[in-house]
């Protein structure tokens, strides 16, 4: 599994996206449930997010923001960035990297 973080931009005001946060908050447990994600949280100041995921590939990070509620409402932009974990927490451990 390859590691990725995954940097959302809010390109709305705060009330759009709230509006929408119930459904990216289910959105985020079904990633949860699949085990692609490892840890989300806004930024503060709160003007987006970060989530840390793993995925076999960054098609499939790309089809799980293409799904994500704030992309469907037009209220986010993400930046999504690939890299390899060579060291991490041993809650991690299984997700660490030999680069090749």
């Amino acid at each position: 599994m390859i590691m990725f973080v995954l940097e959302l931009t809010y390109t709305a005001p705060l009330e759009a996206v709230d509006a929408v946060l119930p459904d990216h908050v289910a959105w985020l447990e079904e990633q949860y449930a699949k085990g692609l994600f490892l840890a989300s949280g806004r930024k503060n100041p709160r003007d987006g997010g970060v989530i840390l995921a793993v995925a076999g590939d960054r098609a499939l990070v790309d089809e799980i923001v293409a799904g994500d509620p704030f992309t469907v409402a037009g209220v986010c932009a993400y930046r999504v960035t690939e890299f390899i974990a060579t060291k991490t927490a041993p809650e991690l451990a299984r997700h660490r990297q030999t680069p090749g």
